[in-house]
């Protein structure tokens, strides 16, 4: 379900000022703490915040503990999946009725939009695998990869632009590749040899594969 305007103010609240309790929230937005509670419960719920009892400042008053609100490391991006979508389908439709070489310049807006992704969506340190980081980066825009090792690849299982991949597919899919070449030149990983997407490459998934890595445990037995 998208979230309501009033449930993404909450959110950025939160993400401003972690962590923060329901009080808290709710004099800053001038709103009933009963509201603010419903909210910050959902969006626990759809895996944005996380909850716990530690703060950073002495609990007020008697009785239990505050909780205190922070977003979740790994969904914390100001694109949720369902923008992206949205985004990248309105792309898709623009690129494929104006551009001369549609496919090209899909390739290249996914790869700077990768960068930016990347940078909002990762969670770890620079030395982390960068297969892991794009994996968990295509996992929140809604994909659901599986990643078969090297010789099969990861398996997009889901796709969030099926409908406009079905109408555009060489543009959406090269928004989707240019997507994983910036985020892996983002994190200062190799992009070739070896990207490659193969659209449709068996019944409910695509084929991602990714480059070669000599930091990356995926390269291991990786065929030249």
């Amino acid at each position: 379900m998208p979230l309501s305007a009033q449930r993404v103010t909450v959110l950025d609240d939160v993400r401003a000022h972690a962590p923060t309790r329901v009080g808290d929230v709710a004099a800053r937005l001038a709103l009933h703490t009963n509201t603010v509670r419903e909210h910050l419960e959902a969006l626990v719920d759809l895996g944005l915040l996380l909850h716990d009892n530690v703060g950073t400042q002495p609990a007020r008053g008697r009785g239990r503990p505050a909780r205190w609100y922070r977003p979740a490391p790994a969904a914390d991006p100001s694109v949720s999946a369902r923008d992206y979508a949205g985004l990248a389908t309105a792309l898709a439709g623009h690129l494929a009725r104006t551009s001369t070489t549609p496919e090209s310049d899909a390739r290249a807006a996914g790869t700077e939009w990768g960068r930016e992704l990347v940078r909002e969506y990762r969670t770890g340190s620079p030395s982390d695998d960068p297969d892991r980081t794009v994996l968990a980066l295509l996992t929140h825009l809604g994909f659901d990869p599986v990643d078969d090792g090297p010789h099969r690849g990861v398996a997009l299982r889901r796709c969030p632009l099926l409908a406009a991949a079905r109408r555009f597919p060489a543009v959406v899919c090269q928004v989707h590749l240019g997507i994983v070449e910036g985020a892996l030149d983002e994190l200062g990983a190799p992009t070739a040899p070896g990207l490659d997407l193969l659209p449709f490459a068996e019944p409910g998934a695509c084929r991602l594969f990714l480059p070669a890595s000599a930091e990356s445990p995926r390269s291991s037995g990786r065929q030249p």
